[in-house]
Parts: C-alpha cells; sequence; structure tokens
C-alpha cells in the first residue's frame, strides 16, 4: 500500500540522518568559534601568561589554539574539510582536559571532554551529505567506498 503522506521524503532515514550531522556540525561550530572569538578579542591580554604545555611559549600556545577553536570552528559550520579540522580540535581538548586542567576537579574537566568526545564522533561520522565536502566530492568518493550518494545525488 502506498502511503499517501506530505512529509513522508523528509521523515527518510538518510535524510534525518544528514539533517542531525548539519544540526551537530552547526552547533559544535558556533560554539566553540565563542571561545576562539574571546581569545582574538582578549588576545594581548592573555598572551604573557596563556599556559604553554608544549613549550612554544605563551603567545604561541594561544595562536595554535585559537586556528583550532576559531579556524577548525569555520570549517566545521561550512562543512569544509571536516575530519581533518576535527584534529587540531581534538588535539586541544585533549591538552585542555588532560594537561592543563589535570588535577582539577572534575567541573573543570567536564566541558572540554564532552568537546573531545563530541569531535571524536564528528570525525567517525563525517560531514554529512550537506556540507561542502559533499560538494566538491572530499567526502563520498574519497571516504566511503560503500556510500550511496556521489556529489549530493543518488547513485
Amino acid at each position: 500500500m502506498k502511503k499517501n503522506c506530505k512529509w513522508c521524503g523528509w521523515l527518510d532515514e538518510n535524510i534525518l540522518h544528514n539533517i542531525g550531522l548539519l544540526l551537530f556540525r552547526l552547533t559544535l561550530g558556533f560554539f566553540m568559534l565563542t571561545h576562539g572569538w574571546h581569545k582574538i578579542e582578549n588576545f594581548q591580554l592573555m598572551s604573557a601568561g596563556f599556559p604553554d604545555p608544549i613549550g612554544v611559549g605563551s603567545s604561541a600556545s594561544l595562536v595554535l589554539i585559537i586556528f583550532a577553536e576559531f579556524g577548525c570552528s569555520l570549517l566545521l559550520i561550512i562543512g569544509l574539510f571536516t575530519r581533518v579540522a576535527t584534529i587540531p580540535l581534538i588535539i586541544g581538548m585533549i591538552v585542555a582536559a588532560f594537561v592543563i586542567h589535570a588535577g582539577n576537579p572534575f567541573s573543570k574537566v567536564e566541558l572540554s571532554s564532552l568537546y573531545l568526545s563530541l569531535y571524536v564522533v564528528l570525525a567517525i561520522l563525517g560531514p554529512g551529505k550537506y556540507s561542502l565536502d559533499n560538494v566538491f566530492g572530499l567526502f563520498c568518493e574519497k571516504y566511503c567506498k560503500n556510500c550511496k550518494l556521489t556529489n549530493g545525488k543518488q547513485v
């Protein structure tokens, strides 16, 4: 029996999955973007006393985390080089959770650990159909041999 439903196309599992990935990327990207923007606005104040866990200097450490939190978040938002963009974010959250906040109560480690786990999930799942990675063929054609989408079209 054929369903006569105006909304059935939107209820398709593949469409919902891709909308979910889009919302996931946008939410993560915009939330972390605010952390990076705060560091950009306060660069002069923060650079002298910013933690230097890898020994490159306080200013250089601040620049690296701004690159991750702001630059890579922009890439997540537009869905370009999504999996690659998660790498600096994952590294930054590992350093924040297990080096900077080592020995602190869980309440200080919780946010960076949450971001860390969400970035790992995004790296595993990929950007989804509604991304520039998919438009340019960087997601399905290169990463997913059994993918049903090629440049946004069903095959």
